[in-house]
């Protein structure tokens, strides 16, 4: 299952995951957002958004790793595969029909968002 994994770019941006290679995702709170990390698979695709700043998809990553032994802290790492060859703005996301009854728009605050086969391919479209 991809998912998207919202972040703030003045924090840690897909740039800066470029530039690591890997990275752990942490700093995560939510206990939704928890499990779904937690429940993550090996290989797992995943889209990078900005949030706050910037507000669009912006790359692709993938799950190199996932250790659910700590339940409030899974280690999951990840690492980028590319940028985006166009960023997708989130008034397009939420247009899109793909995108109609998504949990990103209904809990708007959760930063890990399981997404379907469709959402993942229109977001890289």
């Amino acid at each position: 299952m991809p998912f998207l994994l919202k972040t703030e770019p003045n924090k840690y941006s897909f740039d800066d995951l470029l530039r690591d290679g890997e990275t752990v995702w942490d700093g995560i709170s939510n206990n939704q957002a928890l499990l779904y990390l937690r429940n993550m698979k090996k290989g797992e695709k995943l889209v990078i958004y900005h949030s706050n700043i910037g507000k669009a998809a912006v790359g692709t990553a993938k799950v190199v790793s996932v250790d659910g032994t700590d339940p409030k802290n899974p280690r999951v790492v990840i690492k980028p595969v590319k940028r985006l060859k166009r960023e997708k703005p989130l008034e397009e996301i939420r247009a899109a029909a793909v995108f109609t009854d998504s949990i990103l728009f209904r809990q708007f605050r959760l930063s890990v968002v399981p997404l379907t086969e469709e959402q993942y391919d229109f977001l890289l479209s």
